[in-house]
């Protein structure tokens, strides 16, 4: 199986790799045609830069940013990534498919709001805020933690009626750990897939790649990138989110090929 891939789309001046890029609505709609054309599924489309040290916009700010974006993108396949309920209405209102909740939906309103709505939800695992995430990450279980959050919001979703298909989890890679959480994360996800839930991974042009391999440039972390996504697809996760789609997917198409 080829996983469904989720073409990035950042709608901010401050994203670590992309900022700037598609603030105008023009510019991010040719864009989300051009990911479209590479083999995106979905375009992620993200108001709000959640990169480590950043701190939140309004919701005024948030809303300035991506309305006009997902007006322009008025009938393409749309996740909205936000932690806001408001903005997250707004979109599927405005047509969107997804909810992207880095959040991982501890905000009460956003749960009670995709319960209601039952878009496909893809429930992030976050230790603390971006300001504060890579401070001091600790865990005593990073794999049994994580995982073991994620499964508990995931069945509890469940219990207020949406279908398993429509619950993905996505440990958060990079959010609230240090090196070595993020490997022993991407070592086992064969165990979160096998919690029953299809699996998103996104790791694309992320930190620790530069990390561990002495790249300083995002930009230039591609081939990181596709190790780990591979590594991921060999598990049997569901989904990618990349910046890179047209790479991404004939990485993927080849080891389905070889698999």
């Amino acid at each position: 199986m080829i996983p469904k891939i989720l073409g990035v789309l950042n709608i901010t001046p401050d994203s670590f790799s992309d900022g700037g890029s598609n603030v105008i609505p023009e510019v991010a709609l040719q864009r989300a045609h051009e990911m479209i054309k590479e083999g995106a599924d979905i375009i992620d489309v993200g108001g709000e830069s959640t990169r480590p040290g950043s701190l939140s916009i309004s919701l005024e700010e948030e809303r300035r940013r991506v309305e006009p974006v997902l007006r322009a993108l008025n009938g393409l396949p749309v996740s909205i990534d936000t932690q806001k309920p408001e903005i997250a209405e707004m979109a599927l209102d405005m047509g969107a498919l997804m909810v992207n909740d880095v959040g991982g939906l501890r905000n009460a309103s956003m749960f009670d709001l995709v319960v209601e709505r039952a878009p496909t939800i893809c429930v992030m695992h976050m230790q603390g805020t971006p300001a504060t995430m890579q401070l001091a990450p600790h865990y005593d279980d990073v794999v049994g933690e994580v995982f073991g959050e994620l499964e508990k919001t995931a069945n509890h979703l469940l219990e207020k009626g949406l279908p398993a298909n429509k619950v993905w989890l996505d440990p958060g890679i990079g959010f609230g750990k240090d090196d070595e959480h993020n490997l022993a994360l991407i070592k086992d996800l064969s165990t979160l897939v096998g919690k029953g839930f299809p699996v998103l991974i996104g790791v694309s042009r992320k930190g620790f790649l530069g990390r561990v391999t002495g790249e300083e440039e995002p930009l230039r972390r591609l081939p990181a990138s596709i190790a780990v996504q591979c590594i991921a697809q060999a598990q049997g996760v569901h989904a990618i989110r990349t910046h890179d789609v047209r790479e991404t997917r004939q990485a993927a198409m080849m080891l389905r090929a070889l698999s």
